[in-house]
């Protein structure tokens, strides 16, 4: 059992919940929660870390998986929660390439430029699982994808969707048009309402801006289109994550209807 929280291994966890540089250097990153932690594929986990009284009270059984056991205060010093359930995860960071969100013969993606906010992202995570989209792509200025807040607020989403990081993201949407995939731009100049556009006849994309400075001219300008979300009231924008979750279930919905 760990009791010190000088120990090596405690020492690499908490680099691992801080820092992007480590998590990115070790190809690993960090999963709090029983839930989230009983849903990692054998193959994606690394270790497991149990503390003492959670390990006394519900581990009754053979693991056929490595752990190691932390004594309670070192434990609640280094999880990211503020109420910790007393077992966390070290996880493989999974590797995708463009092609592997394209796979379907309709694709539907969500690419996001330079997102701060670590709630937004992983929703969106979780919100295109849920509606069906094929996968994420996501700018290499975006908060940073295995942030412990993004990996909390995909709820499991971040194990199972396909997830691209694009070094040029410019290059990456000339990419999705020669695919054949229609790009929409959701713009507050846009010409059109979202539900106004058929999205049942091909693969598609939505391009969501940065909380504070939306899409850049050079983003927009690759769209085949802008569209706009109505708003009412003195409301001049919605919040990134609830717009991209109203375009992908608009998508949702005519895929299923058609």
């Amino acid at each position: 059992m760990i009791t010190s929280g000088k120990n090596q291994q405690i020492k690499n966890l908490m680099a691992l919940i801080k820092k992007n540089k480590e998590r990115n250097n070790q190809k690993v990153y960090i999963v709090e929660g029983e839930k989230m932690v009983g849903e990692i594929p054998p193959s994606d986990l690394v270790k497991v870390y149990f503390s003492e009284s959670y390990f006394n009270k519900t581990m009754n059984k053979h693991l056929d998986y490595e752990y190691d056991i932390i004594k309670d205060s070192v434990f609640d010093q280094i999880a990211d929660t503020n109420t910790p359930q007393g077992i966390l995860a070290i996880v493989r960071q999974r590797e995708y390439c463009l092609k592997d969100l394209l796979a379907n013969r309709e694709p539907s993606v969500m690419v996001l430029e330079d997102l701060q906010d670590p709630g937004n992202v992983g929703t969106i995570i979780r919100t295109a699982e849920g509606a069906g989209f094929t996968g994420v792509i996501l700018s290499k200025q975006c908060v940073d994808l295995y942030n412990p807040k993004v990996v909390r607020a995909t709820m499991g989403s971040l194990l199972r969707m396909p997830l691209f990081i694009a070094d040029h993201l410019e290059d990456t949407i000339k990419e999705l048009k020669d695919y054949g995939v229609k790009i929409y731009a959701a713009h507050l100049q846009g010409s059109c309402y979202h539900y106004e556009v058929d999205y049942s006849q091909s693969g598609v994309a939505f391009l969501i801006g940065n909380e504070s400075k939306g899409l850049t001219n050079a983003i927009t300008n690759l769209s085949d289109g802008l569209i706009k979300i109505p708003l009412h009231g003195n409301v001049e924008s919605l919040n990134a994550s609830i717009a991209a979750s109203l375009l992908m279930y608009e998508v949702e919905r005519q895929k299923r209807n058609k």
